[in-house]
């Protein structure tokens, strides 16, 4: 009787369970990648969108500070109190104050406030139209007098027609002064700077070995411009369309053609005609920047004085 060759099929049998012992690990550590992934993309969307929402609060808590002043100087004027207004101006700057803390942020919580706030306005517009009754016994007086002093106003109005054109014509010309004096960038280069600091140009960047840009704005001289300091500020726009923004780094609002825009970073500058450079380093911490097209937009003053490009790959 010949012997069986169990050991050497003992043998095989070890070396299959040990590959599939290495295969299912391979598969677990495949899993937990990918899962890691999926957790990072949640909290970058997160942060994303609490930031949004801190932007909007932001935007409307400086609103309701604009209407508070100018009621408080219409309430001023008509005689009324306005101790219990100054000190709902008090919280209102302390609450400002607090968005600066994006990951403390509860966007029920501020709803609220500015629900609040916005139903203290409205009780202060009745106050003013009771103040604004109580004082009509001096506006019939102040009529009374306006009719005495008609005959006087009839005469000065062929003067005030002509006053009135001349400073429609010295608004023209100021308009264009301001137009002809705006600032306008030359030049808007983007580089990228790695972790070491080290820049490298050419307008299309490695996403892993970039971890800043340097954005570089050279000025054209301009004369009619005056001498001070002035705002730069910069909006850099993803390949979605989206405007990068985060509290932490700088960014807020500013007005644009009587309307809010968010911008990404600003600088603060003194103009002196040099053909100057006004340089940002940006970078978006743990995030990284999307592949694709970047636009930048340079603002100053009033106007869109520049605007360059990169890309990411």
């Amino acid at each position: 009787m010949e012997p069986r060759p169990q050991p050497r099929n003992n043998s095989r049998s070890y070396l299959l369970a040990a590959l599939l012992i290495l295969a299912a690990l391979n598969v677990l550590l495949l899993y937990f990648y990918y899962q890691e992934r999926q957790d990072n993309k949640t909290k970058d969307a997160t942060i994303a969108a609490k930031t949004e929402e801190v932007l909007i609060a932001k935007t409307k808590l400086d609103s309701i500070s604009t209407q508070l002043d100018a009621k408080i100087v219409e309430i001023r004027q008509l005689g009324g109190s306005v101790d219990s207004l100054m000190k709902v101006k008090a919280q209102l700057e302390i609450d400002k104050r607090e968005l600066k803390n994006v990951g403390a942020f509860d966007n029920k919580k501020y709803d609220q406030k500015i629900r609040n706030y916005q139903t203290i306005l409205a009780q202060k517009d009745q106050e003013i139209a009771r103040l604004k009754e109580e004082n009509g016994v001096l506006t019939q007086q102040n009529e009374a007098l306006s009719q005495e002093n008609s005959g006087l106003k009839s005469e000065k109005q062929t003067l005030s027609d002509s006053v009135v054109a001349v400073t429609t014509k010295n608004l023209e010309l100021a308009e264009k002064v301001t137009i002809a004096a705006a600032l306008r960038a030359e030049a808007v280069t983007v580089n990228a700077v790695n972790s070491r600091g080290k820049e490298s140009d050419g307008g299309t960047y490695k996403a892993k070995k970039l971890d800043k840009i340097h954005v570089s704005v050279l000025l054209s001289p301009n004369g009619l411009a005056k001498k001070d300091e002035k705002v730069l500020y910069m909006r850099i726009i993803d390949p979605n369309g989206a405007v990068i923004s985060d509290l932490a780094t700088g960014s807020g609002e500013f007005m644009y053609n009587n309307q809010g825009m968010i911008y990404t970073s600003m600088q603060r500058f003194n103009f002196d005609n040099s053909r100057q450079r006004v340089d940002y380093i940006y970078g978006r911490g743990a995030q990284q920047f999307k592949a694709g097209k970047h636009t930048i937009e340079i603002y100053c003053e009033g106007f869109r004085i520049g605007e360059g490009e990169f890309t990411i790959i």
